[in-house]
């Protein structure tokens, strides 16, 4: 039995999932780069394999039932148990997303990865991480996911553009946090989700102004959590965000 804590980053061959990956390796830990793309998988294994990390590839399309059953297998046999879920893996659907305007597909597909992948992901990972002594889940979520800064309501400005797939994309896995922190209350389980903010990836065209080492650090926080830290709630650097 590997005595490392194991961990598995979906969509971790770029952006803020390789550096959340890059971040958990550099704690000593063995690191599942799950991503859908073989030669960007492989490519991030090696890369993260030169700075010192221990990192193996999993194949891994968070859409596909089969995919991500194949990927549980892969961690069975790699170390027989899993530590910490990070579900980062997210599409943002293209814009612009205007609510009169948007096409259906559109909405299908975002929630379809944002959400109902995490859902698959978490539920075929469970009894891996059941199996750990302190097991964390992470979803990596967004500000613009909270209906308080997207209505621009107790103080808070107004964030992020109209992006009626995105956006509530992101409210919805808020949701869905939540709902697996109450079923999963009484256990050792602790789920939470974590906003990156504003960091340029290409999901928003490289926009953003914060660097995806920045980003992955509130994951890397809540996957290091203690045993009696919080589970169900909605995290930034700097603290709880509203929902």
């Amino acid at each position: 039995m590997n005595v490392r804590t194991i961990a598995l980053v979906t969509g971790a061959n770029k952006g803020i999932g390789y550096e959340i990956a890059a971040g958990l390796g550099a704690l000593g830990w063995s690191v599942g780069v799950g991503a859908r793309d073989d030669r960007r998988r492989e490519a991030a294994v090696e890369k993260l394999r030169a700075t010192g990390v221990d990192a193996f590839g999993v194949a891994l399309d968070v859409t596909d039932d089969a995919s991500v059953t194949t990927a549980a297998q892969v961690i069975e046999e790699q170390a027989g148990r899993l530590d910490v879920l990070v579900n980062n893996a997210a599409v943002a659907g293209g814009m612009p997303q205007e609510p009169t305007s948007v096409d259906l597909a559109t909405v299908r597909t975002v929630v379809e990865t944002n959400v109902l992948g995490v859902i698959r992901v978490t539920n075929t990972m469970l009894p891996l991480l059941r199996r750990s002594a302190s097991p964390r889940i992470v979803n990596m979520s967004s500000s613009v996911g909270s209906l308080t800064r997207q209505s621009g309501t107790a103080g808070e400005p107004t964030t992020g553009p109209v992006a009626v797939a995105y956006a509530p994309s992101k409210t919805f896995l808020n949701a869905v946090t939540v709902q697996y922190a109450r079923e999963l209350s009484g256990t050792n389980i602790l789920i939470n989700a974590g906003c990156p903010g504003y960091v340029a990836t290409d999901l928003n065209g490289f926009r953003g102004v914060r660097t995806p080492e920045q980003g992955a650090a509130i994951a890397i926080t809540l996957a290091t959590l203690p045993d009696d830290g919080p589970t169900g709630q909605f995290f930034e650097d700097a603290g709880v965000v509203p929902w």
